[in-house]
């Protein structure tokens, strides 16, 4: 039995700020990963982190631009709660060693989609590389954190709580890949930091790790989730044959690069009166619309105007990947087509990413805490896991609670080994591909319906198999995603209306009444 006060799973930047604040308090963690810790989402982050300071800038002009890019659906009191706490988490980032981009001795602070400021810090064009590296080194070495590489949790153990009657999380089963046993964890608080779900489309940004773990593990164990429905989809993934999910970064268009079809012509001012700064639900669904306009498989992101010196400056990875496959992005333009991005619903949580089961904690993109709204505005999501991750090891510090006694250790006697595992990846690659025709960038009541219809199959097949094998990595993630999948599904069938990410053909208008999707 492996006893921890805390035991967090995910090594994105939630997971590991959260650790080291916890483990810099005296607290024994366990830093669960599926891969190495440095295989997350954060990793990936090329644009960098919003946050006011420079006095040119101000809390409200952040918090305003968050509501707008949100259309409505953003808790107020959340935004507010996050951008004023942004500086200090700078700070934070700062001690522990992220050396932000500076011109001449001042931060280099760029702007992307939807800000009305220049207030994204950022590391050239590898922001999220460079502060997981930063805390990867600290955490490897922190005498308090143990780290468990390649383990991926199954599944949380919860009981009732005899003095108040409600719900509370003991514990996890955690399985580990290089031995094939699963492990019981004992906890007296376990964090939730394991990302989103993008891998639940054919298309996506995010690495093969995003399937949506934590957010199917709290729904099980009885949590409320929200906005499920909101899928962002980045404007501007790398089109090629070579490529796999390559991300070009929101500031290449922030730093003047324009969108094109391959002709050419530029298309933007047909759709929204910011161009290529507009949001990236507005900039997405142009893409998608010209794309099925004129039956092109790709548009064009051309920043080959300016200089090379500034793009080698500016974008210097994106450089080396395009031209590793051919493309100088200083002579052509890039061909780019949007992708499953980001996550903006989630498990439900307060300010301190309490959810409604005592001791268990969500923050990140596996978290809704009403930041994101209908849509998220970029460079918001790093700045939320370092604010609600600071506040939340505050709330487990005050809380103080002990550790559950001994728990029941997982048990497969009654399974057998797996006959036909091509099932996995097969149904795995059905469930991708329909997600991406029927619940992609624009929806309609027919798409969803077939979508949960097919869903659904497939749902009680893997549970079926779940039931009577035993378990594979690839199967702890395909069941994952196939409930993550159901719950979008079923998360855009309720919302009546078109609205920030969720778009609609039955229903094309935003509508008057403002209120979340909840699903319990």
């Amino acid at each position: 039995m492996n006893k921890f006060s805390a035991v967090v799973l995910g090594s994105g930047l939630a997971g590991l700020s959260v650790a080291l604040r916890l483990a810099d308090a005296g607290q024994k963690v366990a830093l669960v990963s599926k891969r190495e810790l440095s295989e997350c989402n954060s990793f990936y982050a090329q644009g960098g982190i919003a946050a006011v300071v420079n006095q040119n800038d101000s809390f409200e002009s952040h918090i305003q631009d968050t509501l707008i890019a949100g259309a409505g659906l953003c808790n107020s009191e959340t935004v507010k709660f996050i951008v004023e706490n942004a500086p200090a988490a700078i700070e934070w980032l700062m001690k522990a060693g992220v050396n932000f981009t500076r011109e001449k001795n001042d931060i280099h602070l760029t702007r992307e989609g939807g800000h009305s400021a220049r207030r994204v810090l950022h590391v050239a064009d590898a922001t999220g590389a460079a502060i997981i590296r930063a805390l990867v080194e600290r955490v490897s070495t922190h005498s308090l954190i143990t780290i468990c590489e390649h383990h991926i949790a199954v599944d949380l153990i919860t009981q009732s709580n005899d003095s108040s009657g409600s719900k509370e999380c003991v514990g996890l089963y955690v399985f580990d890949i290089k031995t094939n046993q699963v492990k019981t964890f004992n906890a007296s608080n376990v964090v939730l930091a394991t990302g989103g779900a993008g891998k639940a489309y054919l298309y996506t940004t995010n690495p093969d790790v995003a399937t949506g773990d934590g957010i199917a593990m709290a729904f099980r164990a009885g949590c409320s989730v929200a906005n499920m429905e909101f899928i962002q989809f980045h404007p501007t993934c790398l089109y090629h044959e070579k490529a796999k999910s390559f991300l070009i970064s929101e500031a290449v268009r922030g730093e003047g690069g324009i969108l094109t079809l391959p002709d050419g012509r530029r298309f933007m001012e047909d759709h929204d009166q910011r161009l290529e700064l507009a949001p990236r639900d507005i900039v997405a669904r142009a893409i998608d619309f010209e794309m099925k306009k004129y039956g092109v498989d790709h548009v064009c992101l051309d920043i080959s105007h300016k200089s090379k010196d500034f793009i080698l400056e500016h974008f210097p990875n994106i450089y080396a990947k395009c031209l590793s496959l051919g493309l100088d992005i200083s002579r052509e333009p890039i061909p780019v087509v949007p992708a499953a991005h980001y996550t903006c619903g989630g498990v439900v949580t307060d300010l301190a990413g309490k959810t409604s089961i005592e001791g268990l904690y969500a923050v990140g993109e596996c978290a809704c805490t009403g930041l994101h709204g209908a849509n998220r505005l970029a460079s918001n999501s790093l700045l939320e896991c370092l604010v609600i991750g600071e506040a939340l090891v505050a709330n487990i510090l005050a809380e103080k609670r002990d550790i559950s006694p001994e728990l029941i250790r997982w048990d497969e006697s009654q399974v057998s080994d797996a006959d036909e595992e091509i099932v996995i990846s097969h149904n795995w690659d059905e469930l991708r591909r329909l997600m991406w025709d029927y619940v992609g960038i624009v929806r309609s009541n027919k798409r969803l319906d077939r979508a949960l219809r097919r869903v659904c199959l497939l749902r009680d097949e893997i549970n079926e198999y779940y039931a009577n094998f035993k378990i594979s990595p690839d199967l702890i993630e395909l069941r994952n995603l196939v409930l993550v999948a159901e719950l979008i599904i079923k998360s855009a069938k309720m919302r009546k209306e078109s609205r920030g990410l969720h778009f609609s053909l039955d229903y094309p208008e935003c509508g008057n009444e403002i209120s979340d999707t909840l699903l319990r």
